[in-house]
């Protein structure tokens, strides 16, 4: 794996797909680290400043609002919302034991934080 942290995309790059793959990792974990990278994406496209002003300012509650549009399901709508604000608080905590913001977290952090669990 490369030393030179990623920038998470919307949607992930290739890249950092096929990076995540090769981990040697159980499966359960390498997809918890593509949903987290998946989560920084949108936390980085719905948000200018720091991810804690997300749900204050609810740019996550309208960016789940026009995702489910697609979908025309206010049930689709409220759980995505609730595990993108669970995605959020548990990557501002780890971001915030390490000293980084959740926007700085590349793909060793979230390696380190999947092993923690």
């Amino acid at each position: 794996m490369s030393n030179q942290p990623f920038k998470f995309s919307n949607p992930l790059d290739i890249q950092i797909v096929q990076t995540i793959d090769q981990l040697d990792l159980p499966v359960v974990q390498k997809h918890h680290i593509r949903i987290l990278a998946h989560c920084i994406a949108i936390f980085q496209a719905t948000s200018t400043d720091d991810i804690s002003n997300l749900d204050k300012e609810n740019l996550l509650r309208e960016w789940c609002n026009e995702q489910s549009k697609k979908f025309n399901d206010q049930k689709f709508n409220d759980l995505l919302y609730e595990q993108l604000v669970s995605a959020a608080k548990k990557l501002n905590n780890f971001s915030t034991k390490i000293g980084k913001n959740i926007k700085e977290l590349d793909l060793n952090d979230l390696i380190v934080l999947v092993k923690e669990v």
